[in-house]
């Protein structure tokens, strides 16, 4: 056997230059990708189906006014969506993950959707109205799209290609329609 301080030499003829010729007996190959005791890390897409396996935080939608709403009337829509950060394991390997919001894409429930890249606030503020043209139920929801970023092992931090979607659950919401009451 070979002594564990000698490198591989890719020509078999030349292992070990002070051995007799053709000395092959003295050669070790390298490692092969897969073989026992070299783990090969994981692919972007092996920590992508992870993350998808182990979900990311779905969110509720805040409306206002709560509960019901007008016919053309400005419906006001929020969620709020922390950052994640949380560790995973992929071919048996430590994996750290940072998941923060990159964009919302709102359901209104009437066949119609939005997509912002904020997440809305309460009133007074107005920034994310929807307005429904009838009366009726609604299940409205909100979608949290996810950057990911990941590392190996403690390596160094990389972005995964896509956003991961993490569906939110239905709100109910009623639909009325005001009308006009002359009184005398």
């Amino acid at each position: 056997p070979a002594p564990e301080e000698e490198e591989y030499v890719p020509d078999p003829f030349y292992c070990r230059p002070q051995g007799a010729f053709p000395n092959t007996d003295y050669c070790v190959p390298p490692p092969e990708e897969g073989e026992p005791g070299s783990p090969r890390p994981a692919t972007p897409g092996e920590v992508r189906e992870e993350v998808k396996r182990v979900g990311l935080a779905s969110v509720n939608v805040q409306v206002q006014p709560a509960g019901a709403t007008l016919v053309n009337f400005e419906t006001i829509l929020s969620t709020s969506a922390a950052p994640i950060e949380t560790t995973v394991t992929v071919l048996g390997t430590p994996v750290e993950i940072k998941a923060a919001a990159a964009s919302f894409t709102w359901h209104h429930g009437d066949g119609t959707s939005q997509t912002t890249s904020k997440p809305g606030r309460p009133y007074p503020a107005k920034d994310v109205v929807h307005q429904y043209r009838k009366p009726g139920h609604v299940n409205l929801r909100v979608d949290v799209n996810y950057q990911v970023d990941f590392r190996i092992a403690g390596g160094s931090w990389q972005q995964l290609a896509d956003p991961i979607t993490a569906p939110g659950p239905a709100t109910s919401l009623r639909i009325r329609e005001a009308r006009p009451v002359l009184s005398r």
